[in-house]
This record gives structure tokens, C-alpha cells and sequence, in this order.
């Protein structure tokens, strides 16, 4: 009886082994907020079986902090350029087997060997975009051709700015005629102190992020720094509002899919990243979020709607007068610095 029992056992135990496995396909997907559509996620689990655990980061400087601390919790990060450039230099996230992301075809051939990721083999781009001046156009009258605006008492308490030191004192940078990577301790002392009396004379009403664009279509301030992206979101809810990167130029940014050294799951990751380059879910996630896409074919997709969409897709002489972030970590001590200066005055 005893050994008819274990028999039993041994069985009921083979049997549920499969669907043990098939409870653990998980991948650990950790991205910006508001930044994926919940329909490209349903079809990748319906299509593969593969569960998606999404958690969200609010900036770049988090998200590393979470990588660094707890690298195997996660199986494909979407980090910042800058970031990407960060993460290779600190051994944080593994070369992909591009065999295995055929889609990889459909992702623009000026993207495919950044700055960033010279060499290509650790990040595929998922959206791009610029930094800009969203404005309500019933409060701002006048011509938005410059970030001097930002800058201007008559928006006393009128103006949003992202919460990011790299942002900030970015476009100040390219309004004062320097570079957005300069490390000239005059040049960033000038930026610093532009911001400082931005804050001091009451024009800043919040710094903050994802709320922006949500208070920039209910007409809670007539200016805002903003990501392009959140610039056509608030658009297509308010007409009233409209979008500008100003003439000094300013930063052009791309958020790619990687996949960190320690990833429990690193072949669901890659399944991850390929179903994210096909045309038809580019499209989709682009439609949601309308951020500009990397991807070739979706553009196809997507028509005129898009082509013709100067926030979605700028002219290649705005692009021009645009540059990349380059990685401050060995700076960012100097950074946080004028930051606290920058938001305590």
C-alpha cells in the first residue's frame, strides 16, 4: 500500500512538472511610466505563453540605482543613451545574439551603431525623440522661437520644468550658445546660476514629470519643458497647446531595450525584444505613446499621420542643431550639487 502510494505520488508530481514550468516563463520588464501599450503586452504573453512582470521608473537615475543594487531582478531595462553608455562601461548589461532578433532588420540604419553603443551589440533602440517647449497658445501670444521664454518674468509662475538636472540645465546650456556635454566650470557655473534666479523670481511653478503633460491640456500653466512624446499626447487632448524645439537647438535623445549580465531570463528577454521590433507592434506602442519610432516599416505603417507630424517626426535641420547626451558619471557628484542649489533657492 505504502509503495502504491509513492507510486502515486511519483506521478502526480511528473504530471504537474509541465505546468510548473510553464508558471515560471516569466520576463521582468522594467520601463518608463506611461511608455509601452498594454495591447503589445496581452499579444506577446498570447503569442508566446510568457508572462510580463512590468515595473516602472520615473528617471534614468533611478532605474540604475535598482539595476546596480538587484541586476537579477530584471530581464530587459529601456534606458537613456547616456545610460546605455553608462551600463556597458560598468559591465551592468550583456551583448544581445542579434540571431535571435531578426526584427532587428526593420530598426533604421542611422541608429544601428550610436555614440552611445558604438559597437552595437548591447542595445536596440525602442523610441526616440527631442527635448522642446510645450505652450498653450491662448496664453502665450507671442513668437516660441527661443528658451530665453523659459526664462521670462511676464511667466511668473507659469512655466513647468522636468525634474531632471540633465534637462535643465541642458537647454540653458544651448540657450547660453554652449555645448549640452560642456564640463567648462564657467560655462556650467552661468547655466547654473540662470536657473537659480529662474527659481528665485517665481517663474518655475513645479519641477516634475509625468505629471506635465496632463496639467499642459488642462491649462494649469501657458509653458512647460517637456519630451516630445508627452508633447503630442497633450496636444491631441487640447489644441490650444503646441509644440517648439527653439532655434539655439537642443537635446535628441534615444530609449533602447537591454538586457542586464544578471537577467534570470535572458531568452525570454530576447523574445521580448524581437516581438517589439515587428512592424505591427512598433506601430502600436508608437500610436500610444507618440514618441518618435526607430522602426522603418511602422513608419510605413503609420502613413502621413505621422510623416507629416513635425513633433513625431522633425525636419532633419532641427535634428542638426540637436546633440546627444554623453555619460557624466565621473561628473555627476558636481551635478547633484548644483541641482540642490538649483531647487533650494
Amino acid at each position: 500500500m505504502r509503495k502504491s502510494l509513492t507510486c502515486m505520488l511519483l506521478l502526480l508530481l511528473t504530471l504537474c512538472l509541465p505546468m510548473a514550468s510553464l508558471a515560471e516563463e516569466v520576463v521582468n520588464v522594467y520601463n518608463w511610466e506611461d511608455y509601452i501599450s498594454q495591447e503589445s503586452l496581452d499579444m506577446f504573453t498570447q503569442e508566446t505563453g510568457i508572462t510580463v512582470n512590468l515595473m516602472n521608473f520615473t528617471t534614468n537615475e533611478d532605474m540604475l540605482v535598482k539595476v546596480r543594487n538587484s541586476p537579477s531582478s530584471f530581464d530587459v531595462v529601456f534606458p537613456s543613451d547616456y545610460c546605455i553608455e553608462r551600463m556597458i562601461a560598468e559591465g551592468l548589461i550583456a551583448p544581445i545574439d542579434f540571431t535571435k532578433v531578426p526584427n532587428m532588420q526593420y530598426i533604421d540604419a542611422n541608429l544601428l551603431k550610436p555614440s552611445y553603443d558604438p559597437t552595437g551589440e548591447y542595445s536596440v533602440p525602442y523610441m526616440w525623440g527631442t527635448v522642446g517647449i510645450l505652450y498653450n497658445k491662448t496664453m502665450v501670444t507671442e513668437p516660441v522661437t527661443s528658451w530665453g521664454i523659459l526664462f521670462d518674468k511676464k511667466y511668473t509662475n507659469n512655466v513647468f520644468m522636468i525634474d531632471s538636472i540633465r534637462d535643465c540645465l541642458g537647454v540653458t546650456l544651448k540657450y547660453l550658445g554652449y555645448s549640452m556635454n560642456t564640463r567648462d566650470p564657467l560655462q556650467l557655473n552661468e547655466a547654473k546660476q540662470l536657473l537659480i534666479q529662474q527659481k528665485k523670481d517665481g517663474i518655475v511653478k513645479a519641477y516634475q514629470v509625468d505629471e506635465t503633460k496632463d496639467k499642459m491640456v488642462a491649462g494649469e500653466a501657458a509653458l512647460a519643458l517637456v519630451w516630445s512624446g508627452d508633447a503630442q499626447y497633450a496636444i491631441d487632448l487640447n489644441p490650444d497647446l503646441a509644440y517648439v524645439v527653439p532655434q539655439e537647438g537642443s537635446n535628441i535623445w534615444v530609449d533602447g531595450m537591454v538586457i542586464p549580465k544578471a537577467a534570470k531570463n535572458p531568452e525570454n528577454a530576447l523574445k521580448f525584444i524581437d516581438f517589439m521590433c515587428r512592424p505591427d507592434i512598433a506601430k502600436i506602442n508608437c500610436e500610444e505613446i507618440w514618441y518618435s519610432s526607430p522602426n522603418t516599416e511602422a513608419i510605413k505603417l503609420m502613413g502621413d499621420s505621422y510623416i507629416n507630424n513635425l513633433t513625431m517626426n522633425p525636419t532633419q535641420d532641427i535634428i542638426d542643431r540637436c546633440e546627444f547626451f554623453k555619460d557624466i558619471q565621473d561628473f555627476i557628484q558636481i551635478y547633484n550639487a548644483m541641482w540642490l542649489e538649483i531647487k533650494s533657492a
